[in-house]
């Protein structure tokens, strides 16, 4: 068997966490390979080493001192090694981004430098072989990751080789500069080792025991989710669920491989299996998750007899593609239609898309309304359930939460409702109520 293993910043942030790492490394002789993000906070006023290596950057291309810039960084290094008790030295590493950020070297290769180096000191600590992720994972010139490519090195790379530490985040463009992933950062450098070598099992270890039903600032306590498919997953992420970034479920999701969500802080808790397939009759729940997510608006159109034109629905669509806006969901009835965006994507387009619809439609009545969130109750197990919707709308009704909108996807998975912005957190509490307590 064969595990890739991924390590978040909180799990690296001094050396008491490393030890917990390498404690989790050495009890399973299937984790071959580690993908290490850079150190994050030691503490809530403490400040990740990513964002440390950014503002040194900016204070180099201001001018300022390079060395004075850099050695809060070096320090928090130095300080892991030698409470590890290592011989390891980085001044030569120190002095080589010094001067590469001196020479214009950007943001992206600053920012890279964290998890660099953690790499370097990591795999010091295991015994383990350090490979630069730079000479494996690949973008394309337009910055786009080259899949390819990347695999292919890496199949070759790693053919004949474990206990590898690969740090996560960066690659190399075509002309060999450092890059970094827009979004997802080490998630998606694990996803994409783990699909290379056809692990077994991607392990993503954080600071939390898994997977949660809701959000833990919004409801307190809430239960873990010991299983849950790519599709739950990619709907809760959607909507605001952020333990694991939807980029990184992508490549491993294509192999089947599945992800199992650990806490580096608490190693016996199971975590959350996250599976491309799962029987609708073994979740031990009716719903898996519940999220929500602010920031909506929705352009309301009523025309009579709007059934009967041909390509009305055509016609609304197409102007707000001309405008650049996607739609987020499009509740209607026989003459009633609304297209729920997010209001961000409305700034600045407003009055020329009113004009727009006004002109190409002539609707009896257009109106935009603000305000709205949108909250997804998602899980497979609503497939032989029956019901659920109406106990959603049960529990809305009696805390005296009005459903602006309800939608529910043709697989049954999810069942999202439109509410007031101001009721979202209320509303995610009384539904977690009704089916998990």
């Amino acid at each position: 068997m064969k595990k890739v293993v991924k390590f978040g910043g909180s799990s690296l942030a001094d050396a008491q966490q490393f030890r917990k790492v390498k404690s989790i490394m050495t009890e399973d002789a299937a984790r071959l390979f580690l993908i290490p993000s850079a150190p994050g906070k030691r503490y809530d006023d403490d400040t990740k080493v990513t964002d440390m290596l950014y503002s040194c950057c900016e204070t180099i291309r201001s001018g300022g001192d390079a060395e004075a810039a850099f050695y809060p960084i070096a320090l928090r290094y130095e300080d892991i090694i030698a409470d590890l008790g290592l011989s390891l030295s980085l001044q030569d590493e120190f002095d080589r981004i010094i001067m590469n950020l001196q020479k214009g070297a950007g943001k992206d290769y600053a920012a890279s430098r964290g998890e660099y180096l953690n790499g370097i000191v990591l795999a010091d600590y295991l015994g383990w072989q350090f490979v630069d992720a730079a000479s494996v994972v690949f973008f394309l010139e337009d910055g786009s990751y080259d899949d390819e490519k990347t695999c292919e090195a890496l199949r070759e790379m790693l053919r004949d080789r474990d206990h590898v530490v690969i740090p996560g985040f960066y690659g190399s463009l075509p002309d060999g500069r450092v890059t970094t992933f827009s979004r997802g950062g080490s998630d998606i450098t694990g996803s994409i080792v783990a699909k290379a070598i056809q692990a077994d099992l991607y392990e993503n270890w954080t600071d939390v025991s898994g997977f949660l039903v809701a959000d833990p600032h919004v409801v307190k306590n809430p239960e873990v989710i010991p299983m849950i498919t790519y599709r739950e997953l990619r709907e809760l992420s959607y909507m605001g669920a952020t333990v694991l970034h939807e980029d990184a479920i992508f490549p491993v999701r294509s192999a089947k491989i599945p992800i199992n969500i650990r806490n580096t802080n608490n190693p016996k808790a199971e975590g959350t299996m996250i599976v491309a397939q799962a029987d609708d009759g073994n979740s031990p729940n009716v719903i898996t998750g519940i999220a929500g997510k602010r920031g909506f608006s929705g352009i309301a159109i009523e025309k009579d007899m709007m059934n009967s034109e041909l390509g009305f629905g055509r016609k609304v669509l197409q102007i707000f593609e001309e405008n650049g806006i996607s739609f987020e969901h499009l509740p209607s009835g026989i003459d009633t239609m609304t297209v729920i965006v997010e209001t961000a994507d409305l700034e600045g387009k407003r009055e020329i898309l009113q004009e727009q619809i006004a002109s190409a439609l002539q609707p009896d009545h257009l109106e935009i309304e603000d305000g709205l969130a949108m909250l997804a109750v998602v899980g497979r197990g609503m497939r032989k359930m029956r019901g659920t919707a109406a106990r959603v709308c049960a529990a809305l009704a009696h805390a005296n939460i009005n459903i602006r909108m309800i939608d529910q996807g043709s697989s049954e998975l999810n069942i999202i409702v439109g509410i007031d912005e101001g009721d979202l957190d209320k509303a995610i509490n009384v539904i977690y109520d009704m089916f998990m307590l």
